[in-house]
């Protein structure tokens, strides 16, 4: 069973940054694309930065130039650097991974997509 696990949201004043990052539990033999994705009350999930194996990324209109994902393939691990934030910054923040895990004694499985229990961001003064 893989779960993926999030760290490090909080609170942040505006104009400040935060830097979220994701490790995926359990027998892990390979992952994909990895992302970020984020909720405010009230409104849909959206995505706000992916990055592929070879690190190749994506972000969303209302991030670019102020947040960076980066990963740590000898880890499996996923960050986002938000900078600058603002207040409409504020959601909970999702972690979301294609992975394929490991079975001992049976090899790897088909790959699928997880997403991770979300961990919440606050912009305030």
């Amino acid at each position: 069973q893989i779960q993926l696990v999030e760290f490090w949201g909080g609170l942040v004043q505006p104009g400040g940054s935060l830097t979220l990052s994701c490790v995926p539990a359990g027998n892990i033999f390979n992952t994909f694309t990895m992302a970020w994705y984020r909720q405010a009350p009230g409104k849909q999930r959206d995505l706000v930065a992916s990055i592929d194996k070879i690190g190749a990324t994506t972000y969303g209109d209302s991030v670019q130039g102020r947040f960076t994902i980066s990963r740590d393939n000898a880890k499996n691990t996923v960050y986002l650097h938000m900078n600058m934030l603002k207040a409409e910054d504020t959601a909970v923040y999702y972690c979301n991974a294609d992975v394929v895990a490991q079975v001992p004694g049976l090899g790897p499985t088909g790959r699928k997509n997880y997403w991770g229990q979300g961990t919440q961001v606050t912009v305030s003064s």
